[in-house]
């Protein structure tokens, strides 16, 4: 595996912002990341990163360990039970597209979703009508002992946008088993193809971003009470609300501090609060130490 020091996470978020991390791990595969975990601290900060959306480090850093899971944690296959195997490093995208391959529908949704299956299982992330934990058989988890287990979705409390042990642990998400219901793998691929185009149309793809920066409150949707409120164009320090999604905040040149993203991210709260009473839950998670 290869271990780095100071390693800024600017290059592995996708809005492109924000300060370092202490140590950074980048592992081969999964016997690899177990040996490293079994090295940790009891104390240590362990940060699991895929493909850097949904995330910001502070411009001030974290002071822990990031293990790196996309490239490592790649391995996708169709068990012999039915089940497809796939580990927290495949990007949600590449998985809606297997089970489609293997004629399995309702995977679909997942194409959507930009991100790695690692934090989709975190988050109980779900889109177009579909949640990820709907279709989990068990999941794969890792200690810091470096000791591999099996749980089921009895082992946890999960709700929208969230998943998690119902007794507390060190436990970290590295592969999971789902079934998707047997279906046409023509029909499947041409809902994908129908979602990744009505995703290029409606979200600001083309400019640095993390997916949808809030959660929907019951019955409405975030994005129509941050228009409502006239946030869209909104600008801070570089960070700009999507006048495309206004759910997304942008960083179109680059250059906007994760001091500018969290400013921004708080404005609108504020806003929506001030105009309509609701208080906008942030789905990002925001670590490390202010400047």
């Amino acid at each position: 595996m290869e271990i780095r020091s100071d390693e800024p996470m600017a290059k592995h978020v996708t809005w492109r912002a924000g300060g370092s991390v202490a140590k950074a791990c980048f592992p081969q595969d999964l016997t690899d990341l177990a040996t490293f975990m079994g090295t940790l601290r009891h104390d240590e900060p362990v940060l699991m990163v895929g493909l850097g959306s949904n995330l910001l480090i502070r411009d001030g850093g974290f002071d822990g360990t990031a293990i790196f899971t996309h490239g490592a944690l790649d391995k996708l296959l169709l068990e012999a039970d039915g089940t497809i195997y796939a580990e927290a490093g495949v990007p949600s995208p590449k998985l809606a597209r297997f089970a489609a391959q293997h004629d399995r529908s309702g995977a679909e949704f997942l194409a959507g979703i930009p991100g790695t299956l690692g934090g989709a299982l975190a988050l109980n992330a779900g889109c177009h009508g579909g949640e990820t934990w709907s279709f989990v058989e068990r999941v794969q988890m890792l200690n810091r002992h470096g000791e591999l287990i099996v749980r089921t979705p009895q082992d946890f409390a999960i709700g929208y946008r969230r998943a998690g042990l119902k007794e507390s642990t060190d436990e970290i998400f590295v592969a999971a088993w789902l079934r998707f219901p047997a279906g046409d793998g023509a029909t499947a691929r041409a809902r994908i193809k129908e979602l990744l185009e009505k995703r290029s149309a409606s979200q600001p793809l083309q400019l640095p971003n993390a997916g949808s920066v809030f959660r929907n409150p019951p019955g409405d949707h975030a994005a129509r009470l941050i228009e409502a409120a006239g946030l869209k164009g909104l600008e801070a320090g570089g960070a700009r609300v999507s006048e495309k999604h206004a759910n997304f905040i942008v960083n179109p040149d680059g250059k906007a501090t994760a001091a500018a993203i969290e400013s921004l991210i708080g404005q609108i709260q504020v806003a929506v609060r001030e105009k309509f009473g609701v208080a906008l839950v942030c789905e990002v998670r925001i670590l490390g130490a202010r400047t």
